[in-house]
């Protein structure tokens, strides 16, 4: 049986994120992490849209305000002490319709709150600066940037091993005992032991939280975001990110046009149920998933609440002319010859009890582990002040010194 002080379970980058700051912080204890598949961030952080959040959508106060503004500097500052390619290319918000207009002026002061740097801008002035967006109005916002989260994560990884971690892949959790003296955990058939875990599971957070008797009341539900690539000859199209106005309902912020750190340019993403919590192709169907959160009460409450809104989203995901149609709203040249294929990701959605979406970043606990049970989008932007968080609960709630 391998022994540690603690482990660390999951390989995407809040998981490596919080390994590393364990590394940092208390270089004398032996640290593990582990992650089920042969290297890190192949779920959603290496498929997600590349987007460093600055922070506008938040509810003021809430974990995602703090921790995503405390992000954009941690993620960029990180990637100039290591080398990591990234540009802050700012992001337009962009009011399509007449009735996105006071949504716009509500976004706008809410960002305000938050200590935003933005800048409201009329149609003229969009028009001027992106001479190929057409829209009423829009807000400017300069910290927004793109890096590849995938190359963040990997190069933590290696800094977690330098000073020190393990770092094991390729074998599930598939069992947890806690007891008074620790925890143990049947990882690819072996046993590992440590005194404490930390467990930044993403899609399978709230299992590992059942398994080690957490009761909860909610449920982690997949939703898979679609994008396509615009063609190279497409590659100049923005010079800003291009985001419609939100729902502020709802934890999708719509299909955009994003710059890619590799040049090229990206379309998306939607939000469709997804058939399992891997399920990245419309055809991969996991049957005991879909079992799981189609008998889950909160899920069929949300079901009814969004009947009109999930039945449009799938119409989207079927149709590449709808999908288009959403971006013509602010971008009329786009044609269906421009899209061209490009990976899928899903985003891990805790859905309550009662029905409703959970905005902000869940974190729980027992006497031995901590629970990154719910951390969404901007989870890869906040990963660096996310894991400082749940060291520093760590460091209090195991009396370490």
């Amino acid at each position: 049986m391998a022994e540690y002080d603690v482990a660390v379970v999951g390989g995407g980058i809040v998981g490596v994120a919080t390994g590393r700051r364990l590394a940092q912080r208390y270089p004398h204890l032996s640290i593990a992490l582990l992650e089920k598949e042969d290297g890190l961030a192949r779920h959603q952080t290496g498929r997600n849209s590349g987007v460093i959040h600055a922070g506008i959508y938040y509810k003021p106060g809430s974990l995602k305000a703090r921790f995503c503004k405390a992000g954009v500097e941690a993620t960029t500052r990180f990637c100039t002490d290591h080398g990591i390619p990234f540009e802050q290319c700012g992001k337009m918000i962009v009011a399509t319709e007449p009735e996105d207009l006071p949504r716009l002026s509500g976004l706008y002061q809410r960002g305000l709150e938050n200590g935003m740097d933005i800048e409201r801008i009329d149609a003229a002035e969009l028009s001027r600066r992106e001479p190929h967006i057409t829209g009423r109005g829009a807000i400017f916002v300069r910290t927004t940037g793109i890096v590849d989260y995938g190359f963040v994560a990997r190069k933590m990884g290696d800094d977690l091993v330098a000073r020190g971690g393990d770092v094991l892949t390729g074998g599930a959790v598939t069992a947890v005992r806690e007891d008074a003296a620790g925890v143990t955990m049947e990882v690819g058939g072996r046993s590992v032991r440590a005194r404490h875990a930390i467990f930044c599971a993403g899609i399978m957070a709230d299992r590992m939280a059942k398994l080690c008797g957490l009761e909860l009341d909610f449920q982690l539900v997949p939703f898979r975001g679609e994008y396509y690539r615009l063609r190279s000859a497409r590659n100049g199209i923005v010079n800003h990110l291009i985001y419609p106005v939100p729902d502020p309902a709802l934890p999708f912020l719509g299909v955009h046009l994003t710059r890619m750190i590799g040049g090229f340019v990206t379309v998306g993403p939607n939000a469709v149920l997804a058939f399992g919590r891997e399920s990245y192709r419309f055809g991969d169907v996991n049957l005991g998933d879909m079992c799981e959160y189609l008998g889950y009460g909160g899920f069929r409450k949300l079901a009814r609440n969004h009947m009109r809104l999930g039945l449009s989203e799938l119409h989207n995901s079927l149709s590449k002319r709808r999908y288009l149609a959403l971006c013509r709203r602010y971008c009329p040249e786009l044609t269906l010859a421009d899209f061209e294929p490009h990976p899928s990701g899903i985003r891990a959605q805790a859905v309550m009890a009662d029905g409703s979406i959970e905005h902000d970043f869940i974190i729980r606990g027992t006497s031995r582990s901590i629970h990154v049970c719910n951390a969404p989008s901007p989870a890869a932007t906040s990963a660096i002040p996310i894991a400082d968080h749940v060291v520093q609960t760590a460091a209090s709630q195991f009396g370490w010194q």
